[in-house]
């Protein structure tokens, strides 16, 4: 197949999160499988875009702000739009990573233009909304995404939230989970990390960095030779953060700045655990990576994946209190038998349910059936809402209050 990845931004430091990594994962094990992919996105970075990623072509413009608007929303560049007309002439299927966007806009609009078969998939960027600039937004934006042929989900929690935005008229809602490849195992994982703790996020305050600099001080108390380092772009958290860090004990926690791809994978490998301190974050991307690389887990009960880690044994899921967190981290620290034991278990949920090589098989099913027009199928192994249902289905269920 002919195949296009829209994303909105590819960047050297992640400032737009999850999704661009999952589209670069996605794109190169469907490459690998013999696929013609693209990738096409805004770029921001120190050098120029590179020409290719793996053995995915990028095309791309540099990002420019066209409406003042807080974080991606507003970028876009003035040829970008041509560049979608242009790529999607020999297109089989257009994957559209769709947030609340103007790239997300535009390439919807283009697929619907060009009359090209649309798979989006909204990284849970698509919740219900009642701000003005949202609703003036969604007058244009919501016609196009219910035009896609499918519209992957992370989790059934997900699901319901965009079958209520997008009502009875949608497309099919296939749950799609997010794949990496883990690294190369250990022979045996055992605890022989120094006693490192990592938070790799954007400092954004649904991601709540202040509370892992909290709960690093009450670490401190028990466990002095720990440390603790916040890797990530700041997304508005960053003074709060640097604040408490001032207070903390001198040399216990520090700021890192954001990373490269590469140099993530690496903190991850070289941590003891990893803690996600985020609130109702829609799946926790951050979560698998640390767990393919062997290092356990710390995350709240509102984390989208939180409840399937938890029954294989693959993470320790608290109530995201500081005290909590710190509790846990410190279980992790302190029992190597626990730690190695999360570590296998943390690989294995990887490589059962989040492997891109799994995502790849449910790709190409619903790639084939927006060529043929007919619904999405069954939905990935290991979700918790396993019907299948599309948003038609999903309208007709009491829903909550908005």
């Amino acid at each position: 197949m002919r195949l296009l990845h829209v994303v909105t931004l590819i960047s050297d430091d992640g400032i737009y999160g999850g999704p661009p990594s999952v589209a670069v994962a996605q794109a190169q094990e469907l490459a690998a499988r013999g696929h013609e992919v693209t990738l096409l996105s805004l770029w921001r970075g120190s050098g120029r875009a590179p020409d290719r990623i793996g053995d995915v072509p990028l095309r791309s413009r540099p990002a420019r702000t066209l409406l003042p608007a807080r974080g991606c929303v507003g970028l876009l560049h003035p040829l970008l739009p041509r560049d979608l007309w242009r790529a999607m002439k020999d297109t089989d299927v257009v994957h559209v990573h769709a947030g609340r966007d103007l790239v997300s806009l535009a390439a919807l609009a283009v697929a619907a233009l060009r009359r090209v078969p649309c798979v989006a998939q909204t990284h849970g960027m698509v919740e219900p909304r009642t701000t003005l600039p949202v609703r003036l937004f969604d007058l244009l934006y919501l016609p196009l995404l219910r035009r896609a042929r499918a519209c992957c989900v992370l989790t059934g929690q997900e699901r319901r939230l965009v079958a209520r935005v997008l009502g009875g008229d949608g497309p099919p809602l296939p749950v799609l989970p997010n794949g990496i490849r883990p690294d190369a195992p250990e022979p045996e994982p055992h605890r022989s990390r120094p006693p490192q703790v990592l938070f790799l996020a954007r400092l954004h305050p649904r991601k709540r960095p202040e509370v892992f600099v909290e709960m690093a001080t009450l670490v401190h108390r028990t466990m002095p030779e720990a440390r603790f380092t916040l890797y990530g772009p700041d997304d508005g958290s960053l003074p709060a953060v640097r604040r408490l860090i001032d207070r903390a004990p001198a040399g216990v926690v520090r700021y890192g700045g954001p990373l490269h791809p590469d140099a993530a994978r690496r903190a991850y490998r070289e941590a003891a655990v990893h803690v996600l301190t985020s609130v109702n974050e829609p799946f926790g991307m951050t979560l698998i990576e640390a767990l393919a690389a062997g290092t356990p887990v710390v995350c709240t009960d509102t984390c989208g994946i939180a409840e399937e880690l938890e029954r294989r044994g693959a993470a320790l899921v608290t109530d995201g209190s500081p005290a909590a967190l710190a509790a846990a981290v410190c279980r992790l620290l302190g029992d190597a038998e626990l730690w190695a034991r999360m570590a296998r278990a943390g690989r294995r949920v990887v490589e059962d349910l989040y492997s891109i090589g799994a995502v790849a098989d449910r790709l190409e099913e619903i790639y084939r059936g927006a060529c043929a027009g007919e619904p999405a199928g069954p939905d990935a192994p290991g979700d918790t809402d396993r019907t299948t249902t599309g948003s038609r289905q999903e309208a007709a269920a009491p829903r909550p209050a908005a």
